[in-house]
Parts: structure tokens; C-alpha cells; sequence
């Protein structure tokens, strides 16, 4: 059965979406068997591994019943599969509200396919909305994303929050299972900062591995490419690689 990751931050342009899509493209690199969900309308996880959403995907599986299997598309790169989506995913906000138990959606929709995959990957809108909420129901971890900039540890408080809300009310094995540093930049005191004090708040959950800033990691999504596959030379890619194997430890 596999295990089900939430990446969220409700902080836009923090590297959430260039983390679980270089996560996901490293861990299936290493040889497990990776399925990307797409939750944000924005698609930009599906456009992040070269892919068009097309019907089915997860706003017909999530508002319409369609089977999660059938919406699942193969991906060029080794051991990764894609559950796409696009801006009707927005629809999913207004249409899933005062449906019964509509915070497990997504959860019984991956139960019809875990066992198909090592690792469900589950990229969150930066919002707490309906969106979200289904995905912090339908895993076991929640992986946060946190830029080593000014405010990081504002938005973060308030996700904890939400975590203990989901805790208590919908998901009592929600866990924490890191924190990622991104966008670090080794020339300023602001990043050297912001990482010392986030590792005071967080001694235990804040990962090894730190993602730095890097051009090549920025420029991989135009071209539909994780950075593996746009650079494997470059630092960004050294970066996912070392925390894929980071993560393994902590929750495989």
C-alpha cells in the first residue's frame, strides 16, 4: 500500500510545486513506483513533467466518481505517473461544499490505486480551501516547503494549525514528516538566518538536505522537464536527489 504525501504550503511561490515535482521525478529515479496528484487548479505540476490534463482527471474524479484509474497517465520518466488537472479543477471549491463527507473524496478515490504505487505524491494548492483539506485527509505525511525568506515561519504557524484541526477532526495519523528549505541562497545572511531560525522552531522536522537557488532548477518547467532530466549535472538536481533518498528515510 502506498505511502501518501502531502506537499502544502498555503504560501504561494515558495517552491512547493518544483518540490514535489523533482521529488517525485528523483524518488523514480531510485526505483519506486511514484504517482504525482495534481491538486492545484493551476495544472502546474502536470505542465512540470510535460504533459497537456486531459478528461478524465481529477476534477472528474473528484466531482463526477470517475475512477481514479482511468485518469492516471504514464509520464516519460522512470516510475512516475501523473493524475493531472486544469483550471475546471477551480469548479471542485464550489461543488464538493455541502456534499456528504466531501473532505474524503480523495481518499477513497487513492484507495482504488495504492497498491499500485510506492508513493502517492499529493501537490496542494497555497490555500487552505476544499482542495487541500482533501488532501490533508487522504495522507499520511504532510511535506512542507518553507523559503528562506522574510515571514517563512509566518505561514507556516498558521498550517500547523490546520494540521491540528485535521488531526482532530478528519485524519488523527496526519503527520509532519519534514520541512524543506528552498530557494537558499549562500551568498546572504537573510537565507543563513532564516535557516538557523527555522531549525530552532523545528529542530526534528527540518530535513538535511537544502534546496538552493539555482537557474537551471527555475528554467526546467518551461520546458516540461524535472530538473533530472533538463540538468542532472546541475546543483538543483543534486539537491532533489540527495532529499529523495533524505525522505526515504524518514517515511518509507
Amino acid at each position: 500500500m502506498a505511502i501518501i504525501v502531502a506537499v502544502a504550503n498555503q504560501k504561494g511561490g515558495v517552491g512547493k510545486t518544483t518540490t514535489a515535482v523533482n521529488l517525485a521525478a528523483a524518488l523514480g529515479a531510485l526505483e519506486k513506483r511514484i504517482l504525482l496528484v495534481d491538486c492545484d487548479p493551476q495544472g502546474n505540476a502536470t505542465r512540470g513533467v510535460g504533459i497537456e490534463a486531459t478528461a478524465p482527471h481529477l476534477y472528474h474524479v473528484l466531482c463526477e466518481g470517475k475512477p481514479a484509474v482511468g485518469a492516471i497517465q504514464k509520464t516519460e520518466f522512470s516510475g512516475l505517473s501523473l493524475l493531472s488537472s486544469d483550471r475546471e479543477l477551480v469548479g471542485a471549491e464550489v461543488e464538493l461544499t455541502g456534499r456528504d463527507r466531501w473532505e474524503y473524496q480523495l481518499r477513497l478515490a487513492l484507495q482504488e490505486v495504492a497498491s499500485d504505487f510506492d508513493i502517492v505524491l499529493l501537490d496542494c494548492p497555497p490555500s487552505l480551501g476544499h482542495l487541500t483539506v482533501n488532501a490533508l485527509t487522504a495522507a499520511d505525511h504532510i511535506l512542507v516547503p518553507l523559503q528562506c525568506e522574510y515571514y517563512a515561519l509566518e505561514g507556516i504557524s498558521e498550517l500547523v494549525a490546520t494540521v491540528r484541526r485535521v488531526q482532530a477532526h478528519l485524519n488523527p495519523g496526519l503527520t509532519i514528516s519534514g520541512i524543506v528549505l528552498t530557494m537558499f541562497d549562500e551568498r546572504t545572511n537573510l537565507s543563513r538566518d532564516v535557516a538557523d531560525e527555522v531549525r530552532r522552531h523545528f529542530t526534528n522536522e527540518v530535513y538535511d538536505v537544502v534546496i538552493p537557488r539555482n537557474i537551471r532548477l527555475a528554467e526546467a518547467p518551461s520546458h516540461g522537464l524535472p530538473i533530472l532530466h533538463y540538468d542532472i549535472k546541475s546543483r538543483g538536481a543534486d539537491a532533489y536527489l540527495a532529499l529523495a533518498r533524505e525522505f526515504l528515510q524518514r517515511v518509507a
